[in-house]
Formats: structure tokens, sequence, C-alpha cells
């Protein structure tokens, strides 16, 4: 092991290493219930390998507090109930931390079990209510709140664009969707006015046509400047490659659901399309350490991150590995204290806030990235300065 209480500068940044000892410490468990097959295995993915990566570098490194970390897994089958079997079988694993799904549909079942036995739930999940007050003083989630990337879409597009008029179409089929469509409503009728939204829509995400949506944008007296989608693979990418054919080609925007180009096949010559991520996937984002983080995920999984996921991934375990390191203890109570005082935290996914009551951020920088003739390109970092929880 290398010496007690110092950063690693490349390969685990910003995470602590343990002391050492003459005796290795039993191994700390941390349990990820995720989903390893099912529809949700393509969304949950990256998060995990960047959740192991995290692992990897932090017990090459010395372990937190002399143990190495030991992660137990459950295949959640994409079925949100099975969440709550799978803590269940963690809590008699012994496991001091878990991971669940990036959703709180999918994260909630298991996450409440966590809280009931005193252990620490880590979440993607972009909903407020994977905190203090949905699930309790144990959940947290490393994500930007869903209300705060639909408030980030309609400050960049009226701010940096000057763009004046919006149509929405929603997919009405999970939380995260339905939260990012409301919020950016919300705060473009604040800016533009409320005439400025010329319409809304919805949509299943195994919808096989859109073509009514795409009429009645189309028989709209004027139309709008741009769409905001929101949606998830594959039935986001289907519903923008509709609008294309029904000669809808204004700009897209959307949020981290839609992250990564796996399914950007499905979109030929895909073009005036912007997603707000994590980081830039491509190698261009404006944060060095984000494109770090991304080189060195290539090499151990040899080949790229689809999505920025991975950041989220790795983050999490980041974030309460370095919380245990400084309470000098696994409790749970102990380890929610520390990352309750977490201000601008220095994380590979960017500088992250909690506080007694909000677990979640509102206002750490996205990346705007946008997909011009199938080509993917960072184009700058941006946070909402208004943000609407409730």
């Amino acid at each position: 092991m290398r010496s007690i209480f110092r950063f690693v500068a490349s390969a685990a940044a910003g995470l602590v290493l343990s002391g050492t000892s003459l005796y290795a410490a039993d191994p700390i468990k941390i349990g990820f219930v995720m989903s390893y097959s099912g529809w949700f295995q393509p969304i949950d993915a990256s998060t995990v390998n960047g959740a192991l990566l995290a692992v990897k570098e932090i017990n090459a490194a010395g372990g937190v507090l002399g143990s190495q970390i030991q992660v137990e897994t459950f295949d959640n089958k994409s079925e949100p109930a099975l969440g709550a079997d799978g803590a269940t079988e963690m809590v008699s694993k012994g496991v001091k931390a878990m991971l669940f799904p990036s959703d709180f549909d999918f994260g909630a079942p298991g996450a409440f079990i966590a809280q009931q036995n005193n252990i620490i739930a880590l979440s993607g999940a972009s909903d407020p209510k994977f905190g203090v007050t949905g699930i309790g003083p144990y959940a947290y989630s490393i994500s930007n709140a869903a209300q705060a990337q639909g408030a980030l879409l309609a400050e960049w597009a009226f701010q940096k664009q000057g763009w004046k008029s919006a149509y929405v179409l929603l997919d009405n089929t999970i939380s995260f969707t339905k939260s990012l469509c409301g919020s950016f409503s919300q705060r473009w009728k604040e800016l533009a006015g409320d005439k400025a939204l010329l319409g809304d829509d919805t949509f299943l995400n195994n919808d096989p046509s859109i073509a009514a949506q795409a009429t009645r944008i189309n028989n709209l007296p004027a139309k709008p400047d741009f769409i905001v989608v929101c949606s998830y693979a594959p039935g986001g990418p289907s519903a923008i490659r509709q609008l294309r054919e029904a000669g809808l080609n204004q700009p897209v925007l959307t949020g981290e659901s839609m992250d990564g180009d796996y399914w950007a096949g499905t979109v030929p010559n895909l073009s005036n399309f912007y997603v707000a991520d994590y980081g830039s996937v491509y190698g261009d984002d404006p944060d060095p350490t984000v494109n770090d983080f991304f080189k060195r995920y290539q090499a151990e999984y040899k080949q790229r991150s689809d999505a920025s996921y991975s950041l989220r991934g790795y983050s999490l375990i980041q974030a309460w590995a370095k919380a245990a390191q400084k309470a000098g203890s696994f409790d749970a109570d102990k380890v929610a204290a520390v990352l309750d005082t977490f201000k601008d935290e220095k994380l590979v996914i960017g500088p992250t806030t909690y506080t007694p009551e909000l677990h979640i951020e509102t206002s750490r920088p996205m990346t705007i990235v946008q997909s011009q003739g199938g080509k993917f390109s960072a184009v700058g970092k941006f946070s909402a300065t208004t943000v609407h929880l409730d």
C-alpha cells in the first residue's frame, strides 16, 4: 500500500488513500442492485462500468480506511419491484452502501430497504425525491435534477441561441421525462412568455408511430424555432427520425436520457440535435478531468464509454469513499454527516454540493453536446440560474 492520506494525481485523481497497516483489514462490501438484463440494462451499463472503475482505482490506491472494496451484485432484470428483493439480499450480506438504477421508479424500492436498514443508498436518479424527501437521509443522487436540466435547456435556447418559440413532445413513460419537459415548459414561459410555447404533445416509448403528433406540428400557423423531445432510446430516436421524415428539421433539444451516440445510426445524418450531458465522451469536453477519465475508461474496457453515465457511476463511489475516509467510519450516520457538508466537492463529474435537506445537484454545469451531419461534439458547459424543484 502507499502512504497514508495521499491523493493519487493520475489514475485515481481525487480519491483518498487509506492508512497503512501491518495486517490487511477485512474487505468492505458495496451492493450493486442494478439492471444487468432487460430493457433498462443499456441505461445502467455505463453507470456500472464507471462505478467498477472507481472501485478498481480506489483499491489500487490502498482502499478506504485500510479496507479493499468488494462488490456484491444483484440483477433486478429491469423490474423495479425486484430492487427490494436485491436490497434485502444485500442487507444479509452486510454491505455498507448500495448502488441503484438511475431512475427514481427503478431505484426507490431498493433504496427504501437500504434506508430502513441504515445503509447509504446511491443512484444517478435525476429526481429530487431520491433523497431526503422521497426516501430518507441516507439516499443520495449524483445527478443534476431533471428540473435543473429542463431549466438549463430553456435558458440556453433563449439566452444563448436567441430562439423565440418552442414545441414540447413528451414521452409520458418514466418520471425523468415528465419532470424534464415540465420544468422546461415552466422556465421557457417565464423567459419567453406563455405564447412562446406553441404547443405540447405526448407519446409512449413503444409507440410505433408519432405521425399524428408530427402532423399537428406541421399544421401550426407558425412553426416552432425548436422542438424539445423528452424521451430515451429506442422511442426517442424513433420519434426524431419521424420528425425529420415529416420535414421538421428544427433543432431538437433533450436531456441526459438521450446521452451518447449508440442510437444515432437510426437517424441518418443526424443534425440540429442538442443534448445536455454530464460530459463529452468524444475527447473534447471543456473540462480536462472529464477527458482524462474517458481515456482511462477506454483503456480499461477497450472501448469508448457509450454515454456520460459512467461519470455518474465513478463519482458515486468516489463521493462515498471520500466521505467514509473523512468520517473515519463506514457507519451510515457518520458518512451521511460528511456528505451533507459537501460544498462544490471536486468529483470527476464536477463540483458537487449536498445539504442536509437536498441530496441532488441543481447548479453544477452540464455539457451541451451537438450532432451535425452525424458527428457529435461538445458545444460548451452551462448551468441554469433559476430552478424550480416543486
